[in-house]
């Protein structure tokens, strides 16, 4: 409000400008700038008054007294002041640059570089070009500028017109007389309109500004194209009056002449050649090889496009051809000719073209720096930034390149002075950037220099301080080692000079830093190379020594952790030492798998149990599986009768067919031996054989009593030991092998055959093929087992509570199903308490089945829990929970079903049922 009061008395302060410095007038005029009581306020004010444009007059009226009163609030007049006066230095500048554009439109010629170049010097002056009347101006000059270029490429497409239609008019020339009359009609209509076409070009205001090359190009090819056309109409009328009048002569055309004479039925006539004279074959090959060496010459070069050497090489084919115009082969002076047109169309174009390239090469060099435009909220006015586009590395490959390129233009073409003058200032400018690079990378080098000088310097330190104390620790030694290797490497780049002046230095340091390490590396190959022999010795074995192995394989690990060698020649070595002991035991592998292979007929019978046992275990019927396993068993035991068949075979081979006297032998020994052959008795007349030594039968060994404690009796066999860990899993039910850990029983003896202490002989050993089966097969079938069990139970279980929900006892699971830890009778009180009438309480039921079953009871029951637990306590004749588990279930399932106290009864018997 107190702002909008003072905005109510500024019309009387449009006076002129008061010059006294009054406080009060300029408080009056300023809206109360003056007596606001703080900086801010005075500020706001000042802005708000400033929105009302003062004059210049006023406002360096209030900025002289209010600048020693308050700064801050008298930089707002000072950046209008300063703004005005850019403003006023602009203006100065856009009507000096205004003048200058105007002056080059109102010219009748306008050079095209001119206009480019009058941006350009106006950016870099600081003229505002967006604002008018140079942005308008800027505009026209674009405008003419694309305006002549379009004009000098329409010259181009006449021209090329102009050739096209000269082409087919020729053409016409090579056909029938009569296709050329009919298309003549067409020609009749496009050459005049051509000629309208090129009219217009000559008409268009910016004729005036194209190059000066091309007004020239577009009348050749005007009076080019008059001149072919009407030699066409010429011959084309002569024709049509030869057709029509036979006395008539013929038209010049030779196609046309010989069509008309046939016509007239004529013979055609061979123009007349002038005879050549003879010239000396040897004259005429050196001039044939002279004028050929003029072409290669010329057609190299115009091959390559360069102007002044192909005006050499033209001039150099026309000395030739007049040297030699009269001995040369006439296909050679016609090729010679034909280059000589092209090399004098080709210095028509030379110069344009030079300067087309060089134009380009200008726009490159001055794009090497990019202009940015000033930043939001900067001045109006403010000149933009030129920044470069690239480092100093590939600045310096770009001006290169770009000055390579204007030499090669030079050659090609006259120089352009102007061009170059722009050309080379770019390149100057853009060398600045290269300066500073050059100096930096100088500094650096200088400062990677030093660096790697300091570290010869440590490196030799470090060596002398090494040389004679005994090293404890070779790793740490090679890694010191590694580090200042590392550390050189990561030094900085160097000039090619000054890394060759320093390298040597590098490598005498370094070499006598790692000398001890070199020596012990030395020492250790050695030692390597003995432990490689002394593994070939042992591969070589017969006999495989495992503990040898071990040791030399630790002598190899304590050599290779105490002196470090090169990753990859330790690799080699280790891969020479294992090599013989890997061979030795892969030969073993396979001596092994020789044996295995070669199955014994029980063998092969414990194998296709194995493989029954594990078909069982695959269908998951518990029953099938039991019976696998005492096949498998009984495949076992049955090892033993084989043996016994042998051993009593073995007797029976060995015992005489015949007795020497029928009163020593007993009644059935007349007749052969069970199993022996019929050819076993001797012949008539030999002696008998000496009857054999019966094996005697071995005593079995009867385990005594170690002790002679008195009323003990030795001859008595000893109580059998309580089973183990490892021999209940043999004596338990079902279990036909041995279990997991172990390989023997209780008594010691091996599963795969031969007891000892007088327990029962299952027979020869087992091979490994067939133990290891037999082992994994009865291992699946026990986890099958239980598995089926476990899943078993929870079936059971599950079919339990379907029945106590649907009070149907029928649906009560069997007694095999439930299992053993159920009896008959405790079955039978949950069918009873099923068929009864719901009633009753399960809450003290449940919480003795959870006491039982050690199992969580829910926090509400908690306080009653532990209440039971302490009655529980008092009686100690009851039977505890454990003991009455089936009882209590059968009270729970006399009630209600329940959802909670179905989740706890299945919590408990999942326990309780196993």
């Amino acid at each position: 409000m107190r702002g909008r009061v003072f905005l109510q008395t500024r019309p009387a302060v449009t006076q002129a400008p008061t010059r006294s410095p009054d406080t009060q007038a300029l408080d009056t005029l300023t809206g109360g700038a003056f007596t606001a009581p703080t900086s801010g306020e005075r500020t706001a004010r000042l802005r708000e008054w400033l929105q009302s444009q003062p004059s210049p007059e006023q406002m360096q009226e209030v900025f002289r007294e209010l600048s020693g009163r308050d700064k801050g609030a008298a930089r707002v007049v000072r950046e209008r002041l300063d703004e005005i006066k850019r403003s006023k230095g602009q203006e100065v500048i856009a009507a000096e640059w205004a003048q200058k554009a105007q002056a080059m439109l109102d010219q009748p010629r306008v050079n095209i570089a001119d206009a480019m170049a009058w941006q350009r010097d106006a950016a870099k002056a600081g003229a505002p070009l967006s604002r008018e009347p140079l942005a308008t101006l800027r505009t026209q000059i674009a405008d003419r500028i694309k305006g002549i270029e379009d004009l000098q490429h329409r010259v181009q497409v006449q021209r090329e017109a102009a050739v096209l239609l000269a082409q087919r008019i020729e053409i016409l020339s090579t056909k029938s007389w009569r296709d050329a009359q009919a298309a003549a009609d067409a020609l009749r209509t496009d050459v005049p309109e051509w000629q309208t076409q090129a009219d217009a070009l000559v008409q268009d205001p910016n004729w005036a500004s194209v190059d000066a090359r091309f007004p020239p190009l577009l009348d050749a090819s005007r009076t080019q194209l008059q001149v072919v056309w009407d030699a066409f109409q010429s011959a084309l009328a002569q024709a049509a009056a030869a057709d029509a009048d036979a006395a008539a002569p013929l038209p010049p055309v030779p196609v046309w002449a010989d069509e008309l004479r046939a016509g007239r039925g004529l013979p055609p006539e061979a123009p007349p050649k002038p005879a050549k004279p003879k010239a000396d074959p040897e004259q005429a090959a050196k001039a044939n090889e002279a004028l050929a060496a003029a072409i290669a010459k010329l057609e190299q070069e115009l091959a390559q496009g360069h102007g002044k050497a192909s005006s050499g090489a033209a001039a150099a084919v026309r000395a030739a051809l007049k040297d030699h115009g009269k001995q040369v082969d006439e296909k050679l002076s016609n090729q010679a000719h034909t280059l000589l047109a092209s090399a004098g169309e080709l210095e028509g174009w030379q110069r344009w073209r030079a300067d087309q390239l060089r134009q380009e090469l200008v726009t490159k060099a001055e794009d090497l720096f990019e202009t940015v435009p000033p930043a939001e909220g900067a001045p109006e006015g403010e000149a933009p930034v030129r920044k470069p586009r690239y480092g100093g590395r590939k600045m310096q490959e770009q001006l290169r390149a770009l000055r390579e390129q204007w030499k090669q233009v030079d050659q090609g073409g006259p120089p352009n002075h102007a061009l170059w003058k722009r050309f080379d200032h770019a390149c100057n400018e853009a060398h600045k950037v290269v300066e500073g690079w050059l100096d930096k990378v100088k500094a650096e080098a200088a400062e990677h220099r030093a660096t790697r000088e300091s570290l010869i310097e440590e490196v030799t330190a470090w060596a002398t301080a090494n040389a004679n104390v005994p090293v404890q620790d070779w790793k740490a030694f090679a890694r010191q080692v590694h580090q200042f290797e590392a550390r050189w490497r990561e030094a900085g780049h160097l000039s090619e000079k000054a890394f060759a002046e320093l390298q040597p230095r590098w490598k005498q340091a370094i070499q006598a830093a790692e000398a001890p390490l070199s020596t012990a590396q030395k020492g250790s190959l050695e030692r390597r190379h003995a432990m490689i022999e002394e593994a070939k010795l042992l591969g070589g074995a017969p006999q495989l020594r495992i503990d040898a192995v071990k040791s030399l394989q630790q002598r190899w690990q304590a050599e290779a952790q105490s002196v470090p060698l090169d990753r990859r020649q330790e690799q080699k070595l280790w891969d020479a030492f294992r090599k013989p002991i890997d061979e030795a035991f892969q030969r073993k592998t396979q001596d092994r798998e020789r044996a295995a292979s070669a199955l014994s007929e029980r063998d092969r019978a414990v194998l296709e149990a194995s493989k029954a046992l594990e078909a069982a275990n695959a269908s998951g019927d518990a029953n099938r599986i039991r019976n696998a396993m005492t096949a498998l068993d009984a495949a076992l035991k049955g090892q033993a009768q084989a043996r016994a068949d042998k051993d009593r075979a073995d007797a029976q081979e060995q015992a005489p067919s015949a007795a020497p006297a029928e009163a020593a032998a007993p009644a059935d020994a007349t007749a052969p031996a069970e199993g022996a052959s019929s050819d076993a008795a001797p012949a008539e007349g030999e002696p008998a054989a000496p009857p054999a030594t019966p094996k005697p039968t071995p005593k079995p060994v009867i385990a005594m009593r170690g002790d002679d404690r008195p009323g003990m009796k030795k001859t008595e066999p000893a109580a059998p030991m309580r089973g183990g860990k490892f021999g209940d899993r043999r004596g338990a039910p079902g279990a036909g092998a041995p279990g997991r850990f172990g390989d023997r029983d209780r008594g010691g003896r091996d599963a795969r055959g031969g007891g000892r202490f007088g327990e029962e002989d299952r027979g020869p050993r087992l091979g490994d093929v067939a133990f290891r089966a037999q082992r994994e097969a009865l291992e699946h079938a026990q986890a099958t087992l239980r598995k089926l069990a476990a899943q078993a139970h929870g079936e059971a279980l599950t079919q339990l509570l379907a029945a106590w929900e649907q009070r149907s006892a029928d649906q009560v699971p069997s007694q095999s199903e439930l299992g053993r830890s159920v009896t008959p009778s405790v079955r039978g009180n949950w069918v009873k308490a099923l068929q009864a009438t719901p009633s009753g309480d399960a809450s003290e039921a449940l919480l003795r089945l959870e006491i039982a079953a050690e199992a969580p009871t829910p926090a509400d029951q908690m306080t009653a829990r532990r209440a039971l637990q302490l009655q529980l306590l008092t009686r100690r004749n009851d039977p505890s929970p454990v003991q009455t588990w089936g009882d209590d279930t059968a009270r729970v399932l006399a009630t209600a079903h329940d959802a909670g106290k179905a989740r706890r009864l299945q919590a408990v018997l999942k326990t309780l049922m196993r």
